[in-house]
């Protein structure tokens, strides 16, 4: 494998060609992680969003039966063009406008080193939303494998026990449709130009079925975002904000045997279905 110098090298050259905002992975070893935990089989495709100029690409064609490497950028489409491997295709359109039906029949496992402003729409493209229960996309995927920011990483696994800030609609999303975890944490210096934050791998392996078995998944996602709207509010006010009856809530909370100021990120994502339910119910 190269060495970190050399990454390094070619990183900083295509930077200073180039100029943009976009930090590549340059650590050899944590590049050897993300295919071993990717755990790549002879057949699998591999789609893998954001491959910059193809640090981890190269490595991923060793292993897999055809990688897909959908890429925004121009100059970095010109420099992944430079890989002459007969299983890479390269793609240059934006991930939040690729169907991923139109990429393959088969499955997929996703590795994705993403710009971390769009993680949350990522994820939401990737897996579809709370109430979409058949995503043409999420059908297609195996497991995605993301590098994100290490604060990220944190909200996507976290749950009611979690420090407050964490927990929320990015952790109830990715969690509904995912088994989700924190495979390794990495440093700053891993990457050039280095973040100003720290950064994590996580894994999100697709669930065949929701978390949660409801009669009304519009409904839950309605409650979930009104649960969350207003951080310092009790989940009755913000439930009641957003136009839900404050007596049925209260007496909801009082048949849960929970505390009537209790606030939305005190409950976990059952609690809140249960809740959402009985909302729901006339």
């Amino acid at each position: 494998m190269n060495t970190m110098m050399d990454y390094f090298e070619r990183a900083k050259y295509f930077r200073t060609k180039k100029r943009l905002g976009q930090n590549f992975l340059i650590n050899p070893e944590v590049i050897s992680d993300i295919i071993e935990f990717a755990d790549i089989k002879k057949d699998d495709v591999i789609l893998e969003i954001g491959p910059g100029v193809g640090f981890v690409t190269e490595e991923l064609v060793k292993h897999a039966k055809k990688v897909i490497a959908v890429e925004l950028d121009e100059e970095a489409i010109k420099e992944l063009k430079k890989l002459e491997y007969n299983n890479l295709e390269i793609i240059h359109n934006d991930i939040l406008k690729t169907n991923l039906a139109d990429l393959t029949n088969e499955k997929i496992k996703v590795v994705a080193n993403i710009p971390y402003y769009i993680t949350s729409p990522i994820i939401a493209h990737l897996l579809g939303e709370i109430d979409d229960l058949d995503n043409a996309n999420r059908n297609k995927i195996v497991d995605i494998i993301l590098m994100v920011q290490e604060e990220v990483a944190r909200r996507i696994v976290a749950d009611e026990k979690s420090p407050a800030k964490q927990y929320g609609l990015l952790s109830i999303l990715s969690q509904f449709w995912a088994d989700c975890s924190i495979l390794r944490l990495v440093g700053r210096k891993s990457f050039y130009p280095a973040p100003k934050v720290n950064s994590a791998l996580v894994s999100l392996k697709v669930r065949p079925e929701p978390l949660l078995k409801l009669k009304d998944y519009k409904h839950f996602r309605k409650t979930i975002k009104a649960a969350f709207s207003q951080r310092r509010k009790t989940l009755k006010n913000c439930l009641a904000s957003a136009g839900f009856d404050k007596t049925k809530i209260s007496q909801i909370l009082t048949e849960m045997g929970l505390d009537e100021n209790i606030r939305g990120e005190k409950l976990s994502i059952s609690q809140l279905g249960e809740i959402s339910e009985k909302l729901a119910e006339n």
